[in-house]
């Protein structure tokens, strides 16, 4: 405790940063001010959205040029340490490397560990790489509801490769497969049954497949999970015309595969950019943005609605009790909104 005769001085109030201070900042690429700008981004108060609104208009020509590339695997496939070595190799080769990483917040607090700056040691200290880690904030699939508006502060702030880390669980694979032009599932050998431990919706969903940690004694096992992803994806309907998935093995910890990798995400580019998949798939992608954001806002602006929050209490408990049909209670909560009809 401080002496009572001395008063702690006021902690300065960090300055507001103008919309014209946040688009030069970032168009500068000032890691600080693009930190800054996310952060407005990311805010839920109605004054910040609507100035992150009037920064991301004008920052928008500015974006779309980067390779937008999403990663998800199961635990213990070693993402973290997947990125950091690919990573730190590409910004070697002159690229400048973003990674949005998606922590999974709590369910009851909200809280989330943000963690992956820890994890990533040497690509977070890296000048020509930047590390977002953000809370999921339980949303759809537990991907940050703000994700894709920080794609564009971080193409606009010149970085031409984002990554997406999503947490692996839940919807979030699809939900980022949505956003990105390539989606890499990263596996490991040796975990039981590695056929049963994916969906055959993520197998869906990929562009390739990485059997990770294929080093030592475990190279062997990794080349044949690798053997068994290939003849999965054979079967698989291309989700793009042009591109046929396919699987290979890497090892982060020894960089081995990371080149043929690479290889791969370059030649998926190439080829539907040249065939116009590419430019297909990014309007479609900001259609089904707008279309996330009305259902969003709608939910929102019903959950608040004065009768519907009066509404909803007891229509729960009755639900509970059995007392009526989900469907019932939710045509009584329609109603109250103003929408009596929708379920008729």
């Amino acid at each position: 405790m401080p002496h009572p005769s001395i008063t702690p001085a006021p902690v300065p109030r960090r300055r507001e940063l103008s919309v014209e201070e946040h688009v030069a900042g970032v168009l500068g690429g000032d890691r600080a001010i693009i930190g800054r700008t996310i952060t407005l981004v990311e805010s839920v108060l109605p004054a910040h959205e609507k100035k992150a609104q009037e920064v991301l208009v004008r920052l928008l020509p500015y974006a779309g040029n980067a390779l937008r590339v999403g990663i998800t695997g199961i635990p213990g496939a070693g993402k973290s340490t997947f990125i950091e070595a690919l990573g730190t190799r590409l910004t070697r080769q002159g690229r400048r490397v973003a990674v949005l990483a998606i922590d999974p917040s709590s369910a009851l607090t909200g809280g989330s560990i943000l963690g992956d700056k820890t994890r990533m040691v040497e690509l977070a200290t890296d000048p020509n790489a930047f590390i977002r880690p953000s809370p999921s904030c339980c949303t759809l699939g537990g991907v940050a509801r703000k994700t894709r508006e920080t794609m564009i502060v971080c193409e606009a702030g010149g970085f031409d490769l984002v990554v997406i880390e999503t947490v692996g669980v839940g919807q979030s694979e699809t939900v980022v497969e949505e956003m990105v032009d390539f989606f890499l599932v990263l596996m490991v050998a040796g975990a039981g049954d590695e056929l049963q431990g994916i969906k055959r919706g993520v197998l869906e969903l990929a562009d390739l497949i990485a059997v990770n940690k294929a080093d030592g004694d475990n190279m062997l096992r990794a080349d044949l999970s690798r053997r068994d992803y290939a003849t999965a994806l054979h079967f698989m309907r291309p989700k793009q015309p042009g591109w046929t998935p396919t699987a290979l093995t890497c090892s982060a910890r020894t960089g081995a595969g990371l080149d043929e990798l690479w290889q791969q995400v370059m030649a998926h580019r190439e080829q539907l950019s040249a065939n116009g998949e590419l430019e297909r798939r990014r309007h479609q992608q900001r259609v089904r943005w707008m279309w996330s954001m009305i259902e969003e806002r709608l939910l929102t602006t019903f959950k608040q609605h004065p009768a519907v929050v009066r509404e909803l209490v007891q229509l729960e408990a009755a639900v509970i009790r059995g007392e009526t049909t989900a469907t019932q209670a939710a045509v009584r909560a329609l109603e109250a909104f103003g929408l009596g009809d929708s379920l008729s």
